[in-house]
């Protein structure tokens, strides 16, 4: 078992697995894990669809593109989820109040299955896995997914997770310098122009010696194109078909 700093401090996203199976006391553990995420409320807003089957995994690449979903030993598409409670406030006879329907109830769900993804990736890494995050499953293709799944309204797809034994050891590229990520007491805004300069030197320069392209574009550069493209998704349609949509607003 590798330790807290090794696992968090030598992160990478494993795009190539091994053709190996995880464990069985290993999967147990990334299960426990996953159940004993912190939610809010302890309202467990979330639901996690295991995929093992080769066959629906390769389905899957199919509607997304992504090799390592379907080379990986376990594919883990973490949901959020109000099904269950509304199973359960009409097995009691309550009536429920339409908080998915809210901003704030959506963010309850995302970040509840945010949370358990992270703790499934920890447990994975610090047990020699590799893991890669998707979040392209949410915006590929999702409907088509959700139909596959077999997901109930109430329960939409926000992320997943490639685990399994590692075929490569990628570099960590390189971060934004802490005094842009970690702000004291208040946000600060001080020489960000020159430090953003100088991380779309660095991050060009890292993606002029690593990419298989050879290309030398910069992080804003990038991320000004993932932008562009993210604004051809549908996830709002998604997710009002799917039972959410925000068309209520919290009391004050």
């Amino acid at each position: 078992m590798k330790n807290i700093i090794e696992t968090l401090l030598n992160r990478t996203s494993i795009r190539r697995y091994e053709r190996q199976a995880i464990e069985p006391e290993k999967k147990e553990l990334i299960y426990r894990a996953i159940s004993n995420s912190p939610t809010s409320y302890n309202g467990q807003q979330y639901s996690v669809i295991a995929v093992e089957e080769q066959k629906l995994k390769e389905q899957i690449y199919a509607l997304t593109g992504q090799k390592q979903i379907k080379t990986c030993a376990l594919f883990l598409i973490f949901c959020s989820d109000y099904h269950k409670i509304e199973i359960a406030a009409e097995n009691n006879e309550w009536v429920l109040p339409p908080f998915q329907h809210t901003l704030d109830g959506i963010l309850v769900g995302v970040i509840d299955a945010t949370i358990a993804m992270c703790n499934a990736r920890i447990m994975s890494e610090s047990m020699g896995l590799g893991c890669c995050c998707i979040g392209y499953i949410r915006t590929a293709a999702p409907r088509e997914l959700s139909e596959m799944l077999h997901l109930p309204k109430g329960v939409a797809i926000v992320c997943g997770l490639a685990i399994g034994y590692p075929r490569e050891q990628p570099d960590s590229r390189p971060k934004q310098e802490r005094s842009l990520i970690i702000h004291n007491n208040r946000y600060s805004t001080d020489n960000m122009e020159s430090k953003m300069a100088q991380y779309d030197r660095t991050i060009g320069l890292y993606n002029h010696s690593h990419s298989i392209g050879t290309t030398d574009k910069n992080w804003s550069k990038h991320m000004t194109e993932y932008y562009r493209e993210g604004m051809t998704y549908h996830t709002l349609g998604y997710y009002n078909e799917q039972g959410y949509g925000v068309t209520e607003e919290n009391e004050m």
